[in-house]
């Protein structure tokens, strides 16, 4: 019985000095909070800026979903008989390459495109380099 009495004892003074320290620490805490609000406040608000700045970063920089490679509409290229490196030469004429930066790019000499190009005015309906890009992607053959 004595050592329960000890034991409540024990428990009543420790129970005593918790309730005593949660009071100090809450006088603590207002009196921090009253001193130093405008502080507390700013860094609260800084706090919010930075997680909105972290969100917005990570949707404007996030990856976007694996887009389906583009075909280039096959059945179109095979209706209208265009050959692959045609195909190619329209590519680079869509990106806006003269005839000299294509036969660089393509190690062919500028007469052979001429040639791709010519055909391609006749396969697409074209008189013009804008009016053959323009046709290409209305068929969905570019980009």
């Amino acid at each position: 019985m004595a050592r329960r009495a000890l034991w409540l004892r024990i428990l009543g003074y420790g129970a005593f000095l918790a309730a005593g320290t949660l009071a100090l620490q809450w006088l603590d805490h207002r009196l921090l909070v009253q001193r130093h609000a405008e502080a507390l406040y700013v860094s609260l608000i800084a706090t919010g800026f930075l997680a909105l700045g972290a969100w917005l970063g990570a949707r404007a920089f996030r990856k976007p979903a694996a887009a389906r490679p583009f075909d280039g509409n096959p059945q179109v290229v095979a209706a209208l008989g265009i050959s692959p490196r045609e195909l190619t030469v329209l590519r680079e004429l869509a990106a806006g390459r003269s005839n000299k930066e294509i036969a660089r790019a393509l190690t062919v000499s500028p007469n052979t495109v001429k040639t791709h190009i010519a055909r391609l005015y006749e396969k697409l309906d074209a008189k013009r380099r804008t009016d053959a890009v323009r046709r290409a992607r209305e068929l969905g053959l570019l980009e």
